[in-house]
């Protein structure tokens, strides 16, 4: 494997996003959740209230301007209050992302006194019934008051479902469920596979024709409501020609601090080997940002092989995404297999194939895993 940490050394501009993932502890237990599979070992270690401040003051004093307050869910956290309002005094545009879970009338009040500016709340479907099958919860009737909830406060309705093989097909549901609830923002994220949502990736990965129909009916009711409701359809990757230019290239735009207080360039990386990640608990940010090897490993193009590094499309994309990379091809430094241009492009296509068979049953494909706080995982069917 190349090694790692050779990419430009030289100051960049500061992270204008900073993705604060206050903890990764959650009542969910959704069958694509990116949070790591160890995410328990973090636990114990979490930043205090104070160590999220400092860490947060010195992101903005490099020019971050927008944060969002992530999990895990945040609102596990007693002190996410605190932490928002600090965070808004800095001049920040502060975005909660949450379940709903935990989000009271009493604590959305304190949010909006502290200048709270957005909450994106998360469905997993438009039925109670699929909804609590793939967080393995009994959820959806309180996410109806809460997003109640957050219109009574005048808070932008901001509405995320992740798209994936066994929702994608109530489409239309769920755009109907939103323009129920009066959503502003719509994101309908096909699901990219990472940590839990890699493990079920068999049982999620959509069909060409699901896709196709998504889209034909996002853009229906995309016309239909013009400006009344913003909908965004974000494609999987694994249907791309062309790698997305991951968080704008590696170190760029994109700061991610986990619970533990760990620096990454992207929600992912600590899986990837050969890096040793920087924490905000040892390291000024400005430092991590600018000095350390791991925000400097994957900047530029010195690190890339061929084809990358002679594609005249690398300033687009940036070779697509060292996590998909490595966790498809055991290295980091190679072509992101998304693009047809890369040696192992086969690996998507026979993913892709294999999902255009026709599966009637749940016992056509492995069960479903999810996990557990104990660290153990359990497996579930559909009935």
């Amino acid at each position: 494997m190349t090694k790692a940490g050779s990419g430009s050394t030289d100051a960049v501009s500061g992270p204008l996003w900073v993705n604060a993932e206050i903890t990764y502890k959650c009542p969910l237990h959704c069958v694509f959740c990116y949070n790591p599979l160890d995410y328990t070992s973090t636990y114990d270690s979490e930043l205090s209230t104070d160590e999220w401040v400092k860490a947060l003051r010195e992101a903005r004093a490099l020019g971050a301007v927008q944060l969002g307050i992530s999990g895990g869910e945040p609102l596990v956290r007693k002190d996410a209050e605190v932490i928002v309002a600090e965070a808004t005094k800095m001049g920040y545009y502060v975005n909660l992302i949450t379940s709903g879970v935990g989000l009271t009338e009493e604590r959305i009040a304190a949010f909006k006194e502290g200048g709270l500016a957005q909450i994106q709340l998360s469905f997993q479907d438009s039925t109670k019934e699929l909804n609590d099958f793939l967080s393995s919860t009994r959820t959806f009737e309180l996410k109806l008051k809460v997003a109640r909830l957050i219109k009574q406060y005048d808070y932008p309705m901001v509405l995320n479902v992740v798209l994936h093989r066994l929702n994608i097909d109530h489409i239309e549901q769920i755009l109907e469920m939103a323009e129920a609830m009066e959503a502003d923002h719509v994101e309908l994220a096909n699901s990219q596979y990472y940590s839990w949502a890699m493990k079920n990736r068999e049982y999620l990965m959509p069909s060409r024709e699901q896709i196709q129909n998504a889209r034909v009916v996002t853009e229906r009711f995309r016309e239909r409501l013009g400006n009344k409701m913003k909908l965004y359809f974000v494609m999987p990757d694994y249907y791309a020609d062309r790698p997305k230019a991951c968080m704008k290239g590696w170190g760029s735009l994109f700061l991610n601090i986990a619970p533990d207080g760990l620096a990454l360039p992207c929600h992912e990386a600590r899986m990837l080997p050969g890096l040793e990640f920087p924490n905000v608990r040892d390291h000024d940010v400005a430092w991590i940002w600018n000095e350390s090897s791991a925000f400097n490993a994957y900047r530029g193009d010195s690190w890339m092989q061929e084809p990358c590094r002679s594609c005249d499309e690398k300033d687009k994309d940036f070779g697509g995404c060292r996590c998909q990379a490595f966790m498809l091809t055991g290295d980091a430094t190679n072509a992101d297999p998304v693009c047809s241009k890369s040696p192992h492009h086969s690996l998507i296509t026979e993913q892709v194939e294999l999902a255009q068979q026709s599966r009637t049953s749940a016992e056509e494909v492995r069960p479903l895993l999810f996990y557990r706080d104990d660290k153990t995982s359990r497996t579930l069917t559909m009935e």
